[in-house]
């Protein structure tokens, strides 16, 4: 794998261009330009998916690709696709990256390669797949981790998964973060699931319902840490007087 950093795939964010790819965070990568592609022109990630058009005709009982001067206008734009495809995926690519997928002549060839070379084969990818289950299982909040820090190796697990094509339900990674809460949250949990609908709550509402209770957690606990401050204070000068 490429040795840059992985601030190289935040490069591009616009909407109008492909995100930049150079080695790290693959399955970020994979999900995004997946969208990219399919928002710009759903036939263009066919060819992704499918591979190119090949022009045919008919010769006797069998089928063979037509030359040059035999292809339609509709053949040519059909055809089109691919090279379109693959102007898109090589504007995600970084010069090294680039330099190993040039020769490449179909969009697929270039997904397919990009797949197995950072997720691995069939048996790799069911190792990983494997791994990232069991983290999903076995998730919870860690000590003295604050929300976002949770949220975030959620996200990280949950986004993992995605890029293997294992989607969890919404509602589903609701209720593994909810239960994911140490016992110090159990009135939280218990407030949110007496008044939510968690069959239609989002996972940014939760998130957000998380976060001001850890705000106004932390606010009551610095006030009492004044408090006990002043305590302190007025104890000392009592024992100086």
């Amino acid at each position: 794998m490429a040795s840059n950093s992985g601030s190289n795939i935040y490069e591009s964010q616009s909407i109008t261009k492909p995100p930049f790819f150079n080695g790290d965070n693959y399955p970020y990568w994979k999900n995004r330009m997946m969208l990219f592609i399919k928002s710009n022109d759903y036939q263009v990630w066919d060819v992704v998916e499918d591979g190119p058009f090949i022009p045919m005709k008919r010769e006797g009982d069998r089928l063979i690709p037509k030359v040059k001067m035999e292809m339609t206008d509709d053949d040519r734009r059909r055809m089109q696709v691919n090279d379109k495809a693959l102007h898109m995926l090589f504007c995600a690519l970084g010069p090294d990256m680039y330099s190993k997928m040039s020769s490449y002549t179909s969009a697929k060839e270039v997904w397919d390669t990009l797949e197995t070379t950072y997720e691995g084969t069939n048996d790799v990818k069911e190792t990983k797949i494997g791994l990232l289950n069991l983290s999903y299982e076995n998730f919870k909040m860690e000590p003295d981790e604050n929300v976002t820090k949770m949220f975030d190796r959620f996200s990280v697990i949950v986004n993992g998964l995605k890029g293997f094509g294992e989607i969890i339900p919404e509602d589903k990674l609701v209720r593994k973060l909810l239960y994911s809460l140490p016992e110090s949250w159990d009135s939280k949990r218990t407030a949110i699931i007496e008044a939510k609908d968690l069959k239609t709550l989002k996972l940014d509402a939760l998130m957000g319902s998380l976060l001001t209770h850890e705000i106004m957690k932390q606010g009551r606990e610095d006030e009492k840490k004044r408090e006990e401050k002043k305590l302190e204070k007025k104890e000392v000068e009592k024992k100086k007087i």
